[in-house]
Parts: C-alpha cells; sequence; structure tokens
C-alpha cells in the first residue's frame, strides 16, 4: 500500500471514526439526559419519554381548568383544588399563580418569593393559549398557559401555569459540557492512534534506512537492506539494497582490481627478469669472449634474438590487454562470412602448427556464404591464435590433433576448438580466462606463455558480443567453445 494511498485512509478514518463515536456518544449522553429529566420529574408513568410525558401531564391540567371555567369558574378558587393543581405542576417542573381583580390570590410555593406577579400580563390579554411562551422578567421562569374567568357575580380573574426552565437549561448544560469533553477525547484519542500507527509505519523503515545509509556511511556493507513495507519507502529500501550489493561489488571489484595490479607487477617483473637476465649473460660471455667459434656465435646471437622476440611478444600483450581492459582499443566492426574466415585462419595456421608435430583440422556443418557475423577480422583472428596457439603448447601425443568446427545454435554461431592434450585440471579450469592465469607454477616463458592470451580471447569476444568457455578432462583433452550472434537483416552492433 503506497504512502499516499495510506494518508487518505488515514484522513477518511480521522472524519469517519470521530463521527461514529460522536453517535455513540450522543446516543448515551441523551439517555443519560433523559435519565436526568426523570429524577427532576416526579412522574409515575415511565413508558413514554420524559417530554411526552410532561406534555401530557400539562395538558391535563389545562383541559381540566378549562372544564371549570366553562362549567363552573366558581370551583376555581376553592383552595384545595388550587393546591391540587399546584402539587400536579410541581411534578413536572411548572407552578401556578392566580390573580383575581389584578390582586395575586394564590401562589405555588415555588414561587412565592419571586416578583413573577407584578409582570403578569394583565385579564384579556392577546397573548394567552399560544403555547410560545412569554417572558415574566425571572430567566428561570416562563408563562406557558394563561385562562382568564369571569365568576358569576362578575369578578374577572386569571389562572397562569408557568414552566420552570432551570431544571431544562442545567440538564441542557451538562449534555454540553459531556458531549464536548467526549468531542474532545474522541478527537485526540482517534487522532492520536491513527497519527502513531501512520507515523509508524512510515518512521520505522526509515529509521532502518537511517541505520543503513550509517553503515554504508561507515564502509560497512556486509548488511543486507531489508523492504519492511510495500510502498514507496519499500521501493526505497530495494534501491538501497541495490545500491548496497552494487557497491560492494564495486568494492569488491576494486579490492581485485587491487591484487590484480599487485600481481601483474609482480608478474611482469618475474616474465621480463628472465629474457633479460639471458640477453645479459649471452651478451656477457660474447664481451668476454666465450664465442671462440662462429657457430658458438651464431648460436649466442640467435638465443638472444629468441629472447628479445620473447620480451617484444610479452610487451605487446601487455600493451593489448591494457588498451582491452581499459575499453581504448577501436574496434572496426564489417561483415564477415564466419565460414570462409575460419578457413582462411585454419590454413594459415596449418603449416605452424604442423611444424610442432600437430594437425590442425577444420570442419562447417554451414553452407557456404551463409554464415554471416558482424566482427572485427583482425581482434577475431587474434582469438582463433591465441586459443589455437594455447592448445598446441600444451599438446602431449605423439599423434596431437586440434579440430576446429562450425555449428549453428540457432540465435548464434558455435566455434568450438577441441585438442587431444593433455587436458586441464578441475581445479584449475574456472581460472584459465584470468590475466596471468598459469596451471604451470614454474612459470617458465618458453612453455607456459605471458598468461594472457586466454584473457584477451575472452576479452575479444565480449566486446563481440558473444561468450568464451571451456570443458576439459585431464588426459583426454580440452574444448574451447565460442559463441558469435548471428548477423540479422536489420542492422546488428556488436
Amino acid at each position: 500500500m503506497s504512502i499516499r494511498f495510506r494518508l487518505i485512509l488515514s484522513y477518511l478514518a480521522m472524519l469517519v471514526i470521530p463521527l461514529i463515536l460522536l453517535a455513540i456518544s450522543f446516543v448515551v449522553i441523551a439517555s443519560i439526559a433523559l435519565g436526568d429529566l426523570w429524577s427532576a420529574f416526579s412522574l409515575d408513568d415511565r413508558r413514554h419519554n420524559p417530554f411526552a410525558a410532561v406534555i401530557g401531564q400539562e395538558a391535563d391540567i389545562a383541559a381540566d381548568i378549562r372544564y371549570r371555567i366553562e362549567s363552573d369558574p366558581n370551583s376555581l378558587l376553592d383552595q384545595e383544588r388550587m393546591q391540587a393543581y399546584s402539587d400536579r405542576l410541581k411534578k413536572i417542573s411548572m407552578g401556578l399563580i392566580v390573580r383575581l381583580n389584578g390582586e395575586t390570590l394564590y401562589a405555588s410555593p415555588n414561587l412565592e418569593h419571586t416578583d413573577i406577579d407584578r409582570n403578569l400580563p394583565a385579564f384579556g390579554s392577546d397573548w394567552r393559549e399560544r403555547f410560545d411562551g412569554m417572558d415574566v422578567g425571572d430567566h428561570d421562569w416562563m408563562i406557558d398557559r394563561q385562562y382568564d374567568f369571569t365568576l358569576s357575580d362578575g369578578t374577572k380573574g386569571s389562572y397562569y401555569m408557568l414552566l420552570n426552565f432551570n431544571v431544562f437549561s442545567q440538564i441542557a448544560a451538562k449534555f454540553s459540557k459531556m458531549f464536548f469533553i467526549a468531542l474532545l477525547v474522541i478527537l485526540v484519542v482517534v487522532n492520536g492512534v491513527l497519527t502513531y500507527f501512520v507515523s509508524r509505519s512510515i518512521i520505522r523503515p526509515l529509521r532502518s534506512l537511517k541505520r543503513a545509509a550509517e553503515q554504508m556511511k561507515e564502509g560497512d556493507l556486509s548488511n543486507p537492506v531489508l523492504q519492511e513495507s510495500r510502498d514507496e519507502i519499500g521501493a526505497l529500501a530495494v534501491a538501497f539494497e541495490e545500491m548496497r550489493v552494487k557497491l560492494k561489488e564495486s568494492i569488491d571489484m576494486q579490492l581485485q582490481y587491487e591484487d590484480n595490479r599487485k600481481s601483474l607487477i609482480s608478474n611482469i617483473s618475474h616474465d621480463l627478469k628472465s629474457p633479460v637476465a639471458s640477453i645479459r649473460a649471452y651478451v656477457e660471455g660474447i664481451m668476454d669472449g666465450v664465442t671462440s667459434s662462429p657457430e658458438m656465435l651464431d648460436r649466442y646471437v640467435k638465443t638472444i634474438h629468441r629472447k628479445t622476440v620473447q620480451m617484444d611478444r610479452l610487451i605487446d600483450e601487455l600493451f593489448l590487454f591494457s588498451k582491452l581492459d581499459l575499453k581504448g582499443l577501436p574496434f572496426h566492426f564489417e561483415e564477415v562470412n564466419l565460414d570462409s574466415f575460419l578457413r582462411d585462419c585454419a590454413e594459415e595456421l596449418q603449416m605452424d602448427v604442423e611444424k610442432r608435430g600437430v594437425k590442425l583440422s577444420y570442419d562447417s556443418e554451414i553452407p557456404p556464404g551463409s554464415a554471416l557475423v558482424v566482427a572485427d577480422r583482425e581482434k577475431l583472428k587474434r582469438v582463433f591464435v591465441n586459443v589455437i596457439e594455447n592448445a598446441v603448447k600444451y599438446s602431449d601425443k605423439e599423434d596431437a590433433r586440434i579440430w576446429l568446427e562450425l555449428k549453428d545454435e540457432g540465435e548464434v554461431y558455435l566455434v568450438l576448438v577441441k585438442d587431444n592434450g593433455k587436458g586441464i585440471s578441475p581445479e584449475a579450469l574456472p581460472y584459465i580466462f584470468d590475466r596471468f592465469y598459469r596451471e604451470d607454477t614454474a612459470r617458465n616463458v618458453d612453455t607456459g606463455g605471458s598468461g594472457l592470451g586466454l584473457a584477451i580471447a575472452k576479452h575479444i569476444v565480449e566486446e563481440h558480443g558473444g561468450t568464451l568457455s571451456a570443458a576439459s578432462e585431464p588426459g583426454m583433452g580440452t574444448v574451447i567453445m565460442i559463441t558469435l550472434r548471428k548477423r540479422t537483416d536489420g542492422r546488428q552492433t556488436a
């Protein structure tokens, strides 16, 4: 889940969850408020909600007063009746005031110590029985109903039913306070919990990345960077891990290059020291007059020449390998008929290898003229010269043979260079394409070569987009396998 989608869900949750919890809180607080109303009213009927019960009680009293005004208004002045009305009204937080000729005849006990009677409307006020109430100067009381009546002797009186709002205001204040506290707690808790979990899902992997970055800064690249989430941070962790792997490979390669550089210096020193020492010895022998006969002088001079040729070849291979290794050697690619090219190489090399007691043959299963590749002729020839010379060098049988074969392998052409020489040991086989590697630890330049031939061949083949590999069985011979990509109808680059 992406961080963007997670933040959107968190935002929606911060809206929806508080609303749901507030609705639940409202129901709970409302039920508490209804309980407070029941406790404020002294009603026996709890089957209905308190508002319906209060309205019903008030309506019953009002109906009874109207009935008596119409049937027997003089009965409204009965003290016991006024007290009964007052007691019933008290149960629903209401009170009663009765006036006769503008003077207060009766007032409920809860209204006796107020000045409400001075603010009551006069007989015949046009607002009576409108049920919207009237302010009487006291914020806790309000006129609910006014009933005017006329006695048999013409005396005018009024019944005033007043509602006490103090109970409702207290309950409303308590309800508002509880609802505000619930709102505050819900917002704080929900937002805090959601923020914690969302931030935790973001901060924890960021801390892991920070630790990984600090370890990389200190040079410790051994600990992998784990992907803890499938989001942008997880993708960043994957990138960190790829960077760590690349850095580790780069450092390992750098260390390997450093070791190779040291080995290069050591190998160059060793391989150049032997022919230089031989040349010096032979030259000193000539200078000291050891070569007393023309034959001996000729042998010394030929030996010096052979050693200089070896040095020149070694330096040439070092120079070539250095350019290949640094990608500084230019390649001139062109369309090449691989069958004709290999046939010419075999014919050119056949005379040289036969002088050394080895028979070279070439065979192709591909029709002439159809094996087209893009290659650098000169560099590709160097590959086969190095591989074949290496096979000749390690030939140890009287009937030494080298077979050069061309096969079609679908998208590539496969060139096999097989010999029946002494083979390569399984321990040495993985390293034969490494520079300066020679299975012969004596490092005799005359027999072991420079150790760069196969390394140069591998570099050149890879620059052509191909592969170079080997298989061998000690005592039976070695097979060098070279693949080259086919020339397609479109433009192919090596």
